[in-house]
């Protein structure tokens, strides 16, 4: 990988800061008398949440083990090719058995906070319907843990596995979605709701209708429009309707759901290439924060939107709405745009990072964390968004366990541009207030198998045994704090 120049200035490095004239620097610079004290984490201010975040599909394996049903992901990586590596997460990490020795990692490494997703299949059976206590029962456990090691427990009520009993019914391109969702949401939070202040409705919902429903690449694996649309449009009804719900049962709750967004930018300023960054970004950035803000779906600069009007009952323009105490942003990379006659619905598509000669990672996304700073920009324009907490972030790479360490410079280098770019936007009036690195362990990447290792902690699959990466031996050091202020 293409290697960046780094200045460092305390524990935290800044790209180019310090180049003559730079503006960048001179403002970064500009905020403290003594730049040292950029090393401190409590610049972000004390209330600031620093957290870890995992997935159950992901994370826990037991995938058919007290109760659980299977979800349309253990269906999905079942089938041949449907994993590059040929692989699927019955047991991934193992989390569900060792969930309180990776909560203790996290606490280790000086996080105050634990995200992690309830698995729907291993609560609802079936989908809807009786619970299962045994589901219900673990997750108070590790309620319960992050409690004990004074952890906020951050949970996420949806990311991404289904119960495969409802996909068997139409899954989310079935209206009834709305009313499984929310039977789902409100046993969920009467359930954990007297011990779990801080909520996300949905994780990516773009993400698992975009690539679940429409390319087919991610589970269920169906494809085109006429499944799309319908299931873009009732995750956008679950993404409200689950927060009313959660407020109603849990009055006090920090309440969020959270959005992929990534920074896209036209190769350059032709005209026809400015539009068709317009609409890519109107399907990946606009297309669920817009609705759910009262503004409607981004039909002004991507026509072909409007067809999902045909799914539309009475009052669902009211229904899409709701007032979240944040806003979840999700960031990863960065998308260079030129118009293209294919994909056709949108006339435009990415120049891949391979043929731009910048840094990538494993799974061949470019390494851009300035986006970071570029996508809280942008969605803090938006006068309905209150707070924004940084939900996930985080790079993959071919982690090797070498003399008995893993040397992962190129992801804390990562981190500290991404913090650098979180505490900048911070200075600028950006109401970002935590960030979460994805992930606490190395986990199931999806259709990607397991070779992305995105973890602090290095997983050895072969005998689930754990390590600590350079990376969290970074942030252990970074975020050592009066233990008086920990749980703030």
């Amino acid at each position: 990988m293409k290697r960046r120049r780094f200045v460092e200035i305390g524990s935290l490095i800044v790209p180019g800061l310090l180049a003559k004239g730079h503006v960048e620097s001179k403002f970064l610079l500009s905020l403290f008398d003594d730049p040292m004290a950029i090393s401190s984490p409590n610049l972000l201010g004390q209330n600031f949440r620093w957290g870890v975040a995992s997935s159950a599909f992901q994370s826990e394996g037991a995938f058919q083990e007290d109760g659980k049903s299977i979800s349309i992901w253990d269906t999905f990586s079942a089938i041949k090719g449907h994993v590059r590596d040929a692989s699927n997460a019955r047991v991934s990490a193992d989390f569900y058995h060792r969930y309180r020795d990776d909560i203790k990692l996290a606490h280790n490494m000086n996080f105050n906070c634990f995200r992690f997703s309830l698995s729907w299949p291993r609560i609802l059976p079936e989908g809807s319907g009786p619970v299962n206590q045994k589901g219900l029962d673990f997750y108070q456990r590790v309620i319960d843990e992050c409690l004990e090691l004074n952890m906020e427990p951050w949970v996420t009520l949806y990311h991404w596995d289904l119960p495969q009993k409802l996909e068997d019914k139409g899954g989310w391109t079935n209206r009834d979605i709305v009313s499984w969702f929310t039977d789902y949401v409100d046993k969920c939070t009467r359930e954990y709701g007297d011990k779990v202040r801080n909520w996300i409705v949905l994780n990516e919902p773009m993400s698992f209708t975009g690539l679940g429903y429409f390319l087919g690449y991610h589970a269920p694996g169906r494809k085109g429009l006429r499944n799309f649309l319908p299931a873009a449009h009732h995750a956008a009804l679950c993404q409200a309707e689950g927060g009313r719900v959660t407020r109603a049962n849990v009055p006090h709750s920090y309440l969020g759901t959270t959005l992929s967004c990534a920074h896209i930018k036209p190769v350059n300023k032709k005209e026809i290439n400015v539009k068709a960054a317009s609409r890519m970004d109107a399907l990946f950035n606009r297309f669920y924060i817009e609705p759910l803000l009262g503004l409607g779906y981004p039909t002004d600069v991507l026509g072909i939107l409007k067809r999902i009007e045909k799914y539309f009952q009475p009052g669902d323009e009211e229904k899409l709405k709701f007032d979240f105490d944040y806003i979840g942003l999700q960031y990863y990379y960065r998308m260079i745009s030129k118009f293209s006659l294919i994909p056709p619905l949108i006339f435009a598509n990415e120049i891949p990072a391979s043929e731009r000669n910048v840094s990538t990672n494993t799974m061949g996304y470019e390494i851009f964390p300035k986006g970071l700073y570029k996508v809280l920009r942008k969605f803090s324009q938006y006068k309905g968004i209150k707070e924004i907490i940084v939900t996930e972030s985080g790079v993959c790479l071919d982690d090797q366990i070498t003399n008995d360490r893993i040397d992962d410079q190129e992801r804390i280098d990562y981190y500290k541009e991404s913090i650098a770019y979180t505490l900048k936007a911070q200075q600028k009036g950006i109401p970002v207030k935590g960030f979460f690195v994805w992930s606490l362990t190395d986990n199931f990447e999806w259709s990607e198998g397991f070779r992305p290792r995105f973890g602090l902690v290095y997983v050895d699959y072969t005998n689930l045994d754990r390590k600590i990466k350079d990376s969290g031996l970074w942030f252990r050091d970074f975020l050592q704090i009066d233990p008086n202020e920990k749980g703030r």
